[in-house]
């Protein structure tokens, strides 16, 4: 028969307990210390990185961007007048002069109103002639009613001094004396009178001519407009140069209506170009006026200097005008895309090294610094200053003769250490 054993049971219970704690406590001990553990190193290729070295000694800060050549001296030519467009006399290309005709309008009611015009003003110089002879006609009327009057009058003086004379012998009565000085008297106040009329009728042949000369340059000026607007309907280059392009948005076509003041032609001067360049916003703030400059037409380097900041901002970017202080190569013209430097300032004795691909001016960045012989890069913070085209300033965290990776290491970034194979 079997025997019950308790202190054997009890035994096993306590066994399995205890080795249940001891393996929890093992694997509470494996699991702190494989949380402990770094992440393994992982492997790069050395040849697919850009490593550059740290060096001391001048920078020049540079910024560069792209642009195109175009003219100083473009000119818009416009159309004088509405009109209808008959002919197109040049093509986009073409060399033409101040005087050449691009584009000929046709308007039959502006120049059937210039017509009528032109006889109106001939139509009031003839009223003026014929005013001239009505008023030269009416003087001489008036001077010859005064030179009747003093004829008259000197006669009626002539009898009046006889009467009297024979008045004063008793030879006539005192009555026909009287009446002798009486018409001599009337007759000079009639001659006063008649004066007068004819001095005021010479101030009033002034005012006259003076009006119908005001009406015929009221007519004159509406007739040279009407002349210069029919003129305008031969649209005219305006200045020497080349033909850019005919139409501002769409290109004109024959049959096509045109307002007053619409663009016509685009006119630029090929001997006197200039380059726009777009600098990023973030790079322009140092530039400045008067700055060197040096733009890549693809044909030669050229010299030049910055003559204009654009004050906004467009697209991120910031247009500066480059002046040429030399002749440009052959080939050179308006619209062609060149590439620009421009010189911001030259740093004596400075750290610097190539620029990182995500490296700013001013800015931090980590950055891996070869280490162990270059087998492997370890993770370093640094500190830039001031950046150029493809250098930029180190103001901290590294020193002359490191060597760092400037390639994008971003899929790195979970590591502190990269090994090379």
């Amino acid at each position: 028969m079997d025997i019950a054993r308790p202190d054997i049971a009890r035994k096993k219970r306590r066994r399995r307990v205890l080795f249940i704690g001891v393996g929890v406590t093992v694997l509470a001990v494996i699991t702190m210390a494989l949380s402990q553990l770094k992440s393994a190193m992982p492997t790069v290729q050395k040849t697919a990185v850009w490593i550059d070295t740290v060096k001391r000694g001048p920078l020049l800060c540079e910024v560069r961007g792209g642009g195109m050549l175009v003219p100083e001296e473009t000119r818009w030519a416009v159309a004088g007048s509405i009109g209808r467009i008959e002919r197109i006399m040049m093509l986009p290309g073409v060399t033409v002069s101040a005087g050449t005709v691009l584009v000929e309008l046709s308007n039959p009611e502006l120049e059937q109103e210039a017509v009528e015009s032109e006889s109106g003003l001939q139509g009031a110089r003839a009223e003026l002639e014929k005013l001239k002879v009505q008023l030269e006609s009416d003087r001489l009327a008036e001077e010859a009613v005064v030179a009747t009057l003093k004829s008259d009058l000197t006669d009626a003086k002539l009898e009046a001094e006889t009467d009297e004379t024979l008045l004063k012998e008793g030879l006539v009565p005192a009555m026909t004396a009287r009446r002798s000085r009486s018409k001599a008297d009337e007759l000079e106040s009639r001659l006063v009178l008649e004066q007068k009329r004819l001095d005021i009728s010479a101030r009033s042949v002034t005012s006259q001519v003076a009006v119908k000369e005001a009406e015929i340059i009221k007519f004159q000026k509406q007739w040279e407009l009407k002349k210069r607007q029919v003129e305008a309907l031969k649209v005219r280059a305006g200045i020497a140069g080349i033909l850019q392009r005919l139409g501002d948005e769409q290109e004109l076509q024959v049959g096509q209506q045109v307002v007053a003041g619409a663009n016509i032609a685009l006119i630029s001067n090929p001997a006197k170009l200039k380059a726009e360049i777009k600098i990023a916003q973030v790079e322009a703030r140092d530039v400045q006026i008067g700055q060197k400059t040096v733009i890549d037409t693809r044909n030669g380097l050229v010299s030049g200097h910055v003559s204009r900041i654009d004050p906004g901002v467009r697209d991120e970017t910031v247009m500066v005008d480059i002046a040429f202080d030399e002749p440009l190569p052959r080939g050179a013209r308006p619209a062609l895309d060149v590439d620009g430097a421009i010189t911001l300032e030259r740093i004596e004795n400075v750290l610097f090294v190539g620029r990182p691909v995500t490296g700013r001016a001013e800015g931090k960045l980590e950055l891996f610094k070869l280490a162990n012989d270059g087998k492997e890069a370890i993770r370093v913070a640094v500190r830039f200053g001031r950046s150029s085209v493809n250098t930029i300033e180190i103001k901290d965290g590294l020193q002359a003769g490191d060597r760092i990776i400037l390639s994008d290491m971003s899929q790195w970034d979970i590591y502190d250490r990269i090994r090379f194979n």
